[in-house]
Formats: structure tokens, sequence, C-alpha cells
């Protein structure tokens, strides 16, 4: 069954490829939906996938690239968008 999961990621997330690195993840896990970056300095996600799928793509969220630095993630619930791919949208805010 899909699921749709929102995330909001702090930490020292933008300026480090962290968008980039996210859509290449979404890749590998069929992650569908779209991130992008928020005037407040954190990123946004909006994922679907299977629960393993989100499982493992909301695991790499945590790590994010190697010069990111996650500090926190605020994950709420929604409704399933059926996205047809994974983009980055927007060059910045």
């Amino acid at each position: 069954m899909k699921k749709h999961i929102n995330l909001q990621i702090f930490g020292r997330v933008q300026g480090v490829g962290y968008r980039y690195s996210c859509m290449e993840a979404a890749k590998e896990f069929d992650i569908k939906g779209f991130v992008k970056n928020r005037p407040d300095g954190s990123v946004y996600v909006e994922a679907e996938g299977d629960e393993d799928q989100i499982s493992l793509f909301r695991l790499w969220c945590y790590k994010g690239p190697s010069m990111a630095k996650v500090t926190d993630i605020y994950e709420t619930p929604g409704e399933v968008q059926n996205f047809e791919n994974f983009r980055i949208e927007g060059t910045g805010y």
C-alpha cells in the first residue's frame, strides 16, 4: 500500500548538496515526490512509496549527504498524490 509523508529537515542542509543527494536516494529507493529549500534554512520533502521504501528513505534523510548535519526532522502523514517522479522544486525558496 502506498504511503505519503511530509518531512521538514533541519540542520546544516542547505548549500551542502542535500536536495540533489535526496533526489538520488529517492531514485535508489523508488520514491516519488519532491524536495525543496525553505526560507528558514530547512529542506522540505514530500515522498511516496510503499512502507519499506519509505522506511529506507527516511533513514537516508536523517543522515543526508556527507557535508550535511541533520539535527531534527518533523514528519507528518499526507494524502497520496500519485507523483510520477521525484524532482527538485525551485532553485531557491
